[in-house]
């Protein structure tokens, strides 16, 4: 099943979330893509001004296309709204996150955000977390973070692209997708990770987001939260 046209008509609902001289988090992947196109055009149309902070390169080039500008997350002293997609959300609105690799950006700005607006389609929401938990090690710490993992019961798997070489995110670091079985309480195992040495960020994320908006067939969507 295609939700492109829920997603384009949910990312045109977002857009009553921006106000005039604010300053927007943006995520990455499907979903905030699509919002960010629509973005563009509807600060041309309204002649607002706001300043965004992308996430990833690839949200960068779709922004600056549309004309968006955009500042640097040391250039803030504030975040008014984040808009992200999610790789899984459970019954909680727990998030995993970091599937496209730029989760410690990503939740650097949805921790310090005012409003947190989520997108993701109806295969993302589940009861439980059980996908894989991208994982952000610093090279120095690839085999031991991997062995601390593997301690708290996860089965670490180094995130690799073609030709087997691994992938490295805009910070430098690795990514281990790490598989914990059904996760019941998220917030525990998060902190657990974060403790062990050589870990960056983890893509367990435990803030509510504000506003949650679940893409389904035939151009529909919810809002929920």
């Amino acid at each position: 099943m295609s939700f492109d046209d829920a997603i384009s008509a949910l990312s045109k609902d977002a857009l009553k979330f921006v106000k005039n001289n604010s300053v927007l988090g943006l995520g990455s992947g499907r979903a905030a893509t699509a919002f960010v196109k629509e973005l563009g055009k509807y600060v041309k149309e309204k002649n607002m001004t706001i300043r965004a902070v992308p996430t990833s390169l690839q949200i960068k080039l779709v922004a600056e296309q549309g004309g968006i500008h955009i500042i640097g997350a040391d250039q803030i002293d504030r975040i008014d709204a984040v808009f992200d997609g999610a790789d899984q959300i459970d019954s909680q609105g727990n998030l995993i996150k970091g599937g496209g690799g730029a989760l410690l950006r990503e939740n650097i700005l949805i921790s310090s955000a005012k409003r947190v607006i989520i997108m993701a389609d109806s295969t993302k929401f589940v009861k439980h977390l059980n996908r894989t938990v991208p994982v952000e090690v610093h090279p120095f710490a690839r085999s031991t973070a991997k062995k601390f993992i593997e301690k708290l019961g996860g089965k670490p798997d180094l995130r690799t692209i073609d030709r087997g070489y691994p992938f490295i995110t805009e910070n430098g670091n690795i990514i281990y997708d790490c598989d914990f079985g059904t996760i019941m309480v998220p917030k525990p195992l998060s902190q657990k990770i974060k403790q062990i040495p050589g870990v960056v960020e983890v893509g367990i994320f435990t803030r509510k987001p504000d506003v949650i908006y679940k893409a389904k067939g035939n151009g529909k969507f919810d809002i929920l939260a």
